[in-house]
């Protein structure tokens, strides 16, 4: 790396800071339920809605309350998903004529975007018709995204209540969420992707004449087959709703999703800009805007060193390519370092920027492929995720990630000064703690379990094309993805196969929703508290020496349940790759 590689990060944290401050105001504005300046007009909209559901907005939920509503409206959409794949075939806006989707592949797909994972086993363009895309995938990409920022709200109002039973109405979030976030920033961001040249129509696909015809033993090919739809709209909430599902196989590396440079930028800023927002929203809304600038601060430092790491381990030269005598050298044709499985149009710098960002955030989308990445620039988006989807994370999961983390931290506190923990004026008791803890430990349990059955399983070891330790983390990665709701992937696994999609569609939902019922009841227990005054003995938690324990509690807890596995996998196939 050079100074040159340090403009494009630079630049991605000037245009996210702009963006975000404002959006935090926004947030703020919505979780508090007053008046969104600018959007008066939606008011009517909003209680409109709600006298059609039959939703009193002025009706508090005690936390169990909320968790059911939430897991009622997310186990009724996975059904919906679910039962439009299985019947696209029948159904309108299908062009190409593509079957209905198999029983297990329906199910995990309709899991997947339901729990914001966006994991896909298929290929998108042969697989879901265009109603299948916009009415199933894009519309969850939508609900997954308002449920993850209703959570955060939830227990952000746990903080910040006095002695309350309620943390909020599920349904009126969901509602204004929707309104006055996700659809007025994904219509702006749509435009603007189809100015950049993403496509946005009906049209059946194309079939065009190729420059040169293509000739493959010994089979001449004149033409190719150009697939079409309406993918800006679906490109947009995927972004910005940390979603990561791709209208087409090839994901944000296809250039009718991402066609510029300046396309790629705005999707990396995009991916983390509610994240960040959140983070302006919480210290607001608890009445202390230092609050959220802390954990901003412990998420971007975490951030810089891991896009660092990356970015420095792929501009090395691969071992296996130099004795392939493949120069790799930077040129006038590339920028070099290690440009295999990645875009010329794009470079080292943005594609390994690009794997960090969507790791960082539970997004998956990718522009190139983390298969092809070195094994240390493949082991950081792996870290990444293992880390909890906490470092900017999810649109809401990774702000209630980081509180929990939070809550760790200041019982860790306390336990070293002799003092009964306190978090933004409420008492961190055993309760609380219980609930941490099996918030934080959910996701570990269901990755290594997984990943074990998978590689005693003969149905696991089967869709492995890479023998060995990169075949192993093909494998680790891939739960990893699911049970922390990334979706991304390893390339060289073959999972669109009955064992992963059941083992993987458990990962998903339990990786999910396993871990926001507690976070819930967490908000619920912090609500009912009083808030205490500060004094001379509170821990600050807006302080440097904060944001360095909470970086440290991220560290150590976050990954060190995974160290035996990762010296398996990305550690061993390092050693033998430069043993050679």
């Amino acid at each position: 790396m050079d100074i040159h590689s340090l403009a494009l990060p630079a630049l991605f944290f000037v245009l996210l800071l702009a963006m975000s401050w404002p959006l935090g105001i926004l947030l703020a504005r919505v979780a508090d339920g007053g008046r969104v300046r600018g959007f008066g007009w939606l008011r009517r909209v909003e209680a409109v809605l709600y006298r059609a559901a039959g939703v009193d907005a002025d009706a508090g939920m005690d936390w169990k309350t909320y968790a059911l509503a939430l897991l009622a409206f997310n186990s009724l959409g996975t059904l919906v998903v679910y039962l439009l794949q299985r019947t696209q075939a029948w159904l309108p806006f299908n062009p190409q004529g593509l079957a209905n989707v198999s029983p297990d592949s329906a199910f995990n797909t309709a899991v997947s975007f339901v729990s914001n994972t966006n994991w896909q086993g298929y290929s998108g363009e042969q697989t879901m018709s265009y109603l299948t895309q916009m009415l199933a995938l894009t519309c969850q990409n939508f609900f997954s995204a308002a449920t993850g920022i209703a959570v955060a709200f939830a227990l952000i109002r746990g903080f910040a209540s006095k002695s309350a039973r309620s943390i909020g109405n599920f349904w009126v979030d969901l509602v204004r969420i929707t309104l006055y976030v996700l659809l007025p920033l994904s219509l702006v961001f749509s435009v603007f992707l189809m100015g950049q040249g993403v496509i946005q129509n009906f049209s059946a696909y194309r079939q065009v004449q190729l420059l040169e015809p293509l000739t493959h033993a010994q089979t001449a090919t004149a033409t190719q087959t150009i697939a079409m739809g309406p993918v800006a709209s679906q490109e947009a909430i995927k972004m910005l709703g940390t979603n990561g599902g791709g209208f087409f196989n090839a994901n944000s590396a296809h250039p009718y999703e991402n066609p510029t440079p300046l396309s790629n930028l705005f999707q990396m800023v995009s991916i983390f800009l509610i994240p960040a927002g959140l983070c302006f929203a919480f210290g607001r809304l608890v009445g202390d805007r230092r609050q959220g600038w802390a954990v901003l601060a412990a998420m971007a430092l975490l951030f810089v060193v891991m896009a660092g790491s990356v970015m420095m381990a792929e501009h090395h030269a691969h071992p296996a390519l130099t004795a392939l005598g493949i120069d790799q050298h930077a040129s006038s044709l590339q920028s070099g370092g290690n440009m295999e499985g990645k875009e010329t149009r794009f470079g080292i710098d943005a594609s390994a920027l690009f794997a960090a960002v969507t790791t960082a955030a539970s997004c998956g989308a990718v522009n190139s492929m983390h298969d092809s990445f070195t094994p240390l620039g493949g082991a950081v988006p792996l870290l990444l995720i293992q880390f909890g989807e906490v470092i900017f994370g999810g649109v809401g999961s990774g702000l209630y990630g980081m509180l929990i983390f939070a809550i760790m931290a200041v019982f860790i506190a306390g336990l070293m000064i002799g003092r009964t923990p306190e978090y933004l004026g409420k008492k961190i008791q055993a309760y609380e703690m219980k609930m941490t803890s099996v918030a934080i430990l959910v996701t570990p349990v269901l990755v290594l379990t997984g990943t074990a059955v998978a590689v005693l399983a003969a149905a696991g070891k089967a869709g492995v094309a890479n023998p060995g330790a990169h075949g192993f983390a093909e494998i680790l990665y891939a739960f990893s993805s699911a049970a922390n709701n990334n979706g991304s992937a390893f390339a060289g696994l073959s999972a669109n196969t009955p064992f992963y999609n059941w083992m993987l569609a458990i990962a998903m939902w339990f990786g999910r929703f396993a871990m926001i019922v507690p976070v819930l009841a967490i908000a619920g227990s912090l609500a009912a508290k009083q808030r205490l005054q500060t004094t001379a003995g509170t821990m600050p938690t807006h302080g440097p020496m904060f944001v360095g324990l909470l970086v440290g509690v991220v560290v150590l807890v976050g990954v060190l349940n995974y160290v035996p596995a990762l010296a398996l996998g990305p550690v061993v196939e390092h050693l033998q790759l430069f043993a050679k």
